[in-house]
């Protein structure tokens, strides 16, 4: 059955968007996130040094897609401006199990990421709650790999080259792309993130961590 779609207001309630607020949080429990927290945008943090970790040591995944640097191509005072013309957000998380992000393997394209692509559905479909609620403005960042890296590993990113993003209503930037410091941010709400690189065992730590964050209003 289809839903309703309620007339769109250029002024919400304080009383609707707490309602609002709820509704996205438990949307996002539903759809299978361990955690998500409304937060302030004073929450959200931006580091310039984030973005800088796309390039050194130069993250695969650069220059391949249109949400990942240079092609997403935001600079850390436009982040700032935009998130300044909002207040609230919706933090998001997600424990996957150690194995999905630990080991030399993970930078094979070919090694499965199941909880990305999850974080990515998730910030998506609550995103695309908050529009039809009338938050039309609302914006989705995911946390983890390269829309590339989750959705199309095995060819080439057609919006790089006009021809229109296959998956554009999933994909959105990751946080980091957009200089939004997910790990101080996710310790701040009392979430344990452990630090993972190549030579990261899997029996070294109890999880890993996909994150994603929609601005709402």
């Amino acid at each position: 059955m289809s839903k309703d779609i309620r007339e769109f207001s250029s002024k919400v309630s304080g009383e609707k968007l707490t309602r609002d607020m709820e509704k996205y949080l438990n949307l996002a429990l539903e759809l299978g996130a361990t955690d998500a927290r409304k937060i302030g945008v004073d929450e959200i943090i931006l580091d310039e040094r984030v973005r800088a970790r796309c390039y050194s040591p130069r993250c695969p995944d650069y220059g391949t897609n249109l949400n990942c640097p240079p092609h997403f191509d935001w600079d850390l005072e436009k982040t700032r401006e935009l998130i300044n013309n909002y207040k609230y957000a919706i933090f998001i998380m997600l424990k996957v199990p150690p194995e999905e992000q630990t080991g030399r393997e993970y930078t094979n394209p070919k090694h499965p990421v199941p909880g990305a692509r999850k974080m990515y559905e998730i910030v998506a479909k609550v995103q695309s709650a908050a529009f039809y609620d009338g938050h039309h403005l609302a914006l989705g960042f995911a946390g983890g790999p390269s829309c590339k890296r989750v959705f199309c590993s095995a060819a080439e990113c057609r919006g790089i080259k006009g021809e229109g993003c296959r998956m554009a209503l999933k994909s959105n930037p990751s946080m980091h792309g957009a200089f939004m410091d997910a790990y101080s941010m996710a310790s701040e709400m009392g979430w344990k993130v452990y630090p993972i690189g190549k030579t990261t065992e899997s029996s070294q730590i109890p999880h890993a961590l996909e994150l994603g964050l929609v601005i709402i209003r």
